[in-house]
């Protein structure tokens, strides 16, 4: 195996240590060797794992396969999890540790909060999009073929572990999805974002280690003030999400999350100027031109309007997106039809211009 791909560095101190509300953050490289045991607790891991982590996951007897992305997120693999934690007897004073990316957090911490009306949960996430988003938080969830996230309960887990050495073995693709989520959390919050994009040959850079600690940083901080969405503070870590989640939705998932969001931000972007807003529609081009997602996208905005509204920012009167006034800026707005409709066109051009198809 070479050096990139070494998942036993040694044990080195945690460079940081945060809160997220109730959760407790690690980071650092070669913080997998470290993480303790439960006394009694089962191992729950993504089954797309690299066959080398077979030696490298916690040494838990009562462990559990769960298939790798969103496939993981069903309610017929909840059942079974759930059937076979009850056929372990595992007891409410166990502990649930989950390993892999944040479709396998996901269905993790919703197991957990409902297993025996909740036990306790630790993560460690082995996708960057998981270690700066997914698996910090304490959001759960699971997806019905009427849409993504729609099932789910806040579960904040006991303590989250990021590990930069983990991404060794990440595909490249999967590793610019997790950077979308960080430049959204630039757009929010400028200082969360380091002004550059990473390859995998950065996992056991500092300057990787940085980044990940200032997005983290950023979010543990809008969730430690609103930890269960109540007051909308918390809806602005949805920005670019309300169109990115019903195109990944309306492309059967053949966009992946990040490519999708990647979208729905440049969306937002040219949303917002339409409002009055500040633009970042250069800095979201930039984006799309890098990670060059394919535009799986219908030729009207129509067909994603039933998936835009069982977005979780809806309510009552209706959806709401979350805009930009400017970079640090955002808010929610309801926006007429029509004004969607028009930017929808304008967002399709503006994609094609930049060579997607």
């Amino acid at each position: 195996m070479s050096s990139r791909s070494e998942l036993r560095p040694g044990s080195l101190a945690p460079a940081a240590k945060l809160s997220a509300g109730k959760t407790s953050v690690l980071i650092g490289r070669g913080l997998l060797a470290g993480v303790p045991l439960p006394e009694r607790g089962a191992l729950l891991y993504d089954a797309g794992l690299p066959d080398s982590w077979s030696a490298a996951l916690p040494a838990l007897e009562q462990r559990l396969a769960v298939p790798a992305g969103e496939q993981a997120k069903t309610l017929a693999v909840y059942e079974q999890v759930l059937r076979r934690l009850a056929d372990w007897a595992l007891p409410r004073g166990a502990e649930l540790l989950a390993v892999g990316g944040g479709c396998t957090t996901d269905l993790a911490g919703f197991v957990a909060a409902t297993y025996l009306r909740g036990v306790a949960l630790r993560l460690i996430p082995t996708t960057l999009l998981a270690m700066v988003d997914a698996a910090v938080g304490g959001k759960t969830a699971l997806n019905l073929p009427e849409g993504k996230n729609l099932v789910g309960a806040f579960w904040p887990p006991e303590a989250v572990y990021i590990d930069p050495l983990l991404l060794s073995t990440l595909p490249e693709a999967a590793f610019k999805d997790g950077q979308v989520e960080m430049f959204k959390h630039g757009l929010l919050d400028g200082a969360a974002w380091p002004g550059r994009f990473f390859s995998p040959e950065d996992v056991a850079s500092e300057q990787l280690e940085r980044a990940i600690t200032a997005s983290v940083t950023f979010k543990a901080g809008v969730v430690a003030r609103d930890p269960q969405e109540r007051s909308g503070l918390r809806a602005q870590l949805n920005l670019g999400h309300t169109l990115g989640h019903a195109l990944e939705a309306w492309s059967g998932h053949r966009l992946s999350h990040g490519q999708a969001v990647a979208l729905g931000l440049h969306f937002m972007a040219l949303l917002s100027e339409a409002l009055g807003g500040s633009g970042v529609a250069s800095e979201t081009a930039a984006l799309l031109r890098w990670l060059r997602p394919p535009l799986l996208c219908p030729p009207e905005l129509a067909p994603l309007l039933p998936w835009m509204a069982r977005d979780k920012k809806a309510d009552l009167q209706g959806l709401r997106f979350t805009l930009l006034r400017a970079p640090g800026q955002p808010y929610l707005e309801r926006v007429p039809q029509g004004l969607l409709a028009s930017t929808y066109a304008a967002f399709l051009r503006s994609s094609a211009q930049l060579g997607l198809v």
